[in-house]
């Protein structure tokens, strides 16, 4: 048996950071990515975003890697967003994503910036954010890719 316990920060968004995640419609969306994240063993922490981005914290299963289990929650999302007639604008996800790890101690700061992400965004573009974000963590920025999907 493996023990494990990896706080995982993931952030994505929709493609070309379009506002295709209507504010009064949002956790209709969260309970979906939720109930996959449940499906795979994992725990949900908190969800939480804008129109056009979503932050993940969460606690996953050890027989998963990071890069299937993101594709498997943007994957059955996506399809359900397709289908879903309070999601008209929908075009996808972005293909990349950033992901950090915490220490259990660092949860509720986690969980509280999570929480506040209307705020926030109400002084900062998710650009900026979302740079400051990988630089912060020591993520190298290839300019050539930065937010090109």
């Amino acid at each position: 048996m493996s023990y494990t316990k990896l706080l995982y920060h993931v952030v994505f968004c929709t493609k070309y950071r379009k506002n295709t995640i209507p504010e009064v419609h949002e956790k209709e969306l969260y309970a979906y990515i939720m109930g996959i994240i449940n499906k795979k063993k994992s725990k949900l922490y908190r969800i939480g975003g804008t129109e056009n981005h979503l932050h993940l914290l969460f606690d996953m299963h050890p027989t998963f890697a990071l890069s299937d289990f993101m594709r498997e929650i943007k994957e059955h999302s996506s399809k359900w967003l397709g289908k879903n007639p309070n999601f008209p604008d929908f075009g996808g996800w972005a293909v990349s994503f950033a992901a950090v790890t915490y220490n259990l101690g660092d949860k509720q700061t986690i969980i509280d910036y999570i929480k506040n992400q209307k705020e926030h965004h109400k002084t900062i573009s998710f650009e900026d954010e979302y740079r400051q974000f990988l630089i912060d963590n020591g993520i190298e920025i290839d300019e050539r890719y930065f937010l090109k999907d």
